[in-house]
């Protein structure tokens, strides 16, 4: 067997150091914002989404910010691909590691739930879209989200289409926890590389990680996501080992609260020839990188929703305690887009009132369409 050692001593980390320390810095001044901020919570729930986009990006996908946002509220107005699923996925993986203690990621529980989830998602994706994870479709969305739509109010049930995605994941995990573990043979070799042995490249990186205890937890996390990329750890799920350098980062307190680092967004703006290149030190630069234009994204993210949302608080003032704004206005601040269909599931409200307070709110249509448009801040 080839060894896949991937040796620290030959890292030149004086190299390192001044990035990672400009990157550490730039994060914690971030987190003290976001922290202290009004629009803290929004900012983070927006992040998920923006950071599970950009990570479908690094791996050479397409997915559109719209089309994750409905799909996640179960509003879709097309069939969702293989792609959305994914990016759903690794959004709901993000907030599932946000939702636990720092050090859950890492822990062999952490390590076991998400490689499973991860394993499931990729195998099974396509079978989930097209057993039934579409929310809504064009046919049969009766709320109207566009001028041309019909103002009919739905009528009080369930929604069988959420169930119906519910169901088809429960089989799809089923059916993945059922297969024997160490029977590589068991799995399809028109999906998997039945000599590639995850379990050998999962236990070098946490050789890794072990021997990088000693230094500090950006540099820590710049080697764990290079080591991760250059063992190729998981065949289908390169993005998982984006989300654990970003729980190293939070594990040590350079991240607090329920945020994560969105290493994705500032990886995405540096070049794949740097983030790729042979020569290791030239991409533990580039992460380095991407960590402190992550963190100048975030700030710049943050400033943007502050003054959006005092903008949007003056169309508050004289309004009846009754008005629905004020609700509407924390779901703007939350979601990077939103559809009719949301605000009328969210706020209890029919279609033609949606329609009516998110004009009243001033919010920018976003899609260009007649039909299921949606809304978000300026």
């Amino acid at each position: 067997m080839i060894s896949m050692a991937y040796d620290l001593a030959k890292i030149s980390m004086s190299a390192l150091i001044r990035p990672a320390f400009d990157a550490g810095v730039a994060l914690a001044r971030l987190d003290e914002r976001i922290a202290r901020s009004p629009v803290g919570p929004g900012w983070i729930e927006r992040t998920h989404f923006a950071d599970a986009c950009a990570s479908l990006w690094i791996d050479g996908e397409l997915v559109h910010l719209e089309d994750l946002v409905l799909h996640d509220a179960t509003r879709d107005i097309r069939t969702p691909t293989h792609e959305l699923t994914i990016a759903r996925d690794v959004l709901r993986t993000r907030r599932r590691i946000a939702a636990q203690l720092p050090g859950w990621a890492l822990s062999a529980d952490g390590l076991r739930t998400l490689r499973k989830t991860a394993e499931t998602t990729s195998a099974d994706a396509d079978k989930v879209a097209t057993a039934g994870g579409i929310g809504r479709s064009v046919a049969d969305d009766p709320e109207g989200e566009g001028e041309d739509a019909n103002d009919v109010e739905n009528l009080p049930g369930l929604d069988y289409a959420a169930i119906d995605a519910v169901l088809a994941r429960s089989d799809a995990a089923i059916a993945q926890a059922s297969r024997p573990r160490a029977g590589q043979a068991e799995r399809d070799p028109m999906v998997y590389d039945l000599d590639w042995d995850e379990d050998s490249r999962l236990d070098e990186w946490r050789g890794v990680l072990r021997e990088a205890e000693h230094l500090p937890a950006m540099l820590q996390a710049i080697v764990a996501l290079d080591a991760w990329n250059e063992l190729s750890v998981l065949q289908h799920a390169p993005w998982l080992g984006r989300l654990f350098a970003a729980s190293i980062l939070r594990q040590a307190g350079v991240t607090t609260g329920a945020q994560l680092a969105a290493i994705n967004l500032g990886l995405k703006t540096i070049p794949v020839d740097r983030r790729r290149h042979r020569d290791r030190g030239t991409r533990l630069l580039a992460i380095a990188q991407g960590l402190i234009v992550a963190a100048e994204i975030g700030l710049k993210e943050h400033d943007r929703l502050a003054l959006a949302r005092k903008m949007m608080e003056r169309k508050l003032e004289g309004r009846r305690t009754s008005s629905k704004l004020p609700e509407l206005v924390e779901l703007v601040m939350q979601r990077p887009l939103v559809s009719a269909g949301m605000v009328v599931k969210t706020l209890g409200v029919t279609p033609q009132a949606a329609r009516r307070i998110v004009l009243e709110l001033g919010l920018r249509e976003m899609t260009g369409r007649g039909r299921f448009r949606a809304w978000g801040v300026s």
